[in-house]
């Protein structure tokens, strides 16, 4: 049960630790739209400097646009309005901060699990250990009986 308990415990914080790297990335999207929406009354371009990897920027002169594109994942993207996009990452973030905060709760009673097994089985060993001194000194009574009555 312990191991199947640790098993769980390490899938758990496996999947928090996805959707904390997750959250950041769904909040820093959801500016940008909420930025892009603020925009949309402008007619002026706007330059933007972008980040297309960790460590890799890029210039663009944004103008403004009623239409955005969302990396949905598994090569898939997809063209959506800006409000629609801005209700669609509000409730992904609602649904990614929900499922962490389910994961933390799952960890602590997991962790809970985890503890009281290992107390339990603690004590099944010093009970054991306990019952196997008092047989041998029962064992050792009996033989110094026998020695003494011969």
């Amino acid at each position: 049960m312990i191991a199947k308990y640790q098993f769980m415990e390490a899938n758990t914080q496996r999947r928090a630790a996805g959707l904390r790297d997750r959250i950041p990335d769904i909040q820093k999207t959801l500016d940008t739209i909420c930025f892009l929406k603020g925009r949309k009354s402008s007619s002026k371009p706007f330059e933007a400097t972008f980040e297309l990897n960790d460590t890799l920027y890029a210039r663009a002169n944004i103008p403004a646009t009623e239409e955005v594109y969302l990396w949905l994942g598994a090569n898939v993207m997809l063209s959506y309005s800006v409000d629609e996009a801005a209700t669609l990452l509000k409730g992904r973030l609602e649904a990614a901060k929900e499922s962490l905060h389910n994961c933390e709760e799952d960890l602590d009673f997991l962790r809970q699990q985890v503890t009281t097994l290992e107390v339990n089985t603690a004590r099944l060993y010093n009970y054991e250990v306990t019952l196997k001194r008092k047989e041998r000194e029962e064992a050792e009574r009996e033989g110094k009986g026998k020695k003494g009555g011969e």
